[in-house]
């Protein structure tokens, strides 16, 4: 009888610590992965989505957020900006935006 409760205990206590880590909020950003296009002549780098209203000149490159910053270019526009932006979901919303079900924050990341 004694081990039952034990093995019930341990199962509780595993099957909260695993609500908590799917449900608790984390600080999310986009991956260095992440597709920019780099503007050369103007040391910038655009978000896919802001391509349209940006100013860009034919100096430009298909590139990744990772090389944007070891380049250490600033985004192009607010709208840039505003499309790498990180936020705080937690894991199962974060999985949910994934699966489509729930709408991103973001086109880009």
């Amino acid at each position: 009888m004694n081990k039952k409760r034990i093995g019930m205990l341990v199962g509780l206590i595993a099957a909260a610590a695993l609500l908590a880590f799917f449900f608790l909020p984390r600080e999310n950003s986009p991956s260095p992965n992440t597709r920019v296009i780099l503007e050369h002549t103007h040391h910038t780098y655009i978000a896919p989505s802001c391509f349209d209203e940006a100013d860009a000149t034919n100096f430009l490159e298909d590139s990744t957020l990772e090389k944007a910053e070891e380049l250490q270019y600033p985004p192009h526009s607010t709208c840039t900006e505003e499309s790498f932006k990180g936020n705080n979901d937690s894991r199962f919303i974060s999985l949910l935006k994934e699966l489509g079900i729930k709408e991103k924050d973001s086109r880009d990341w």
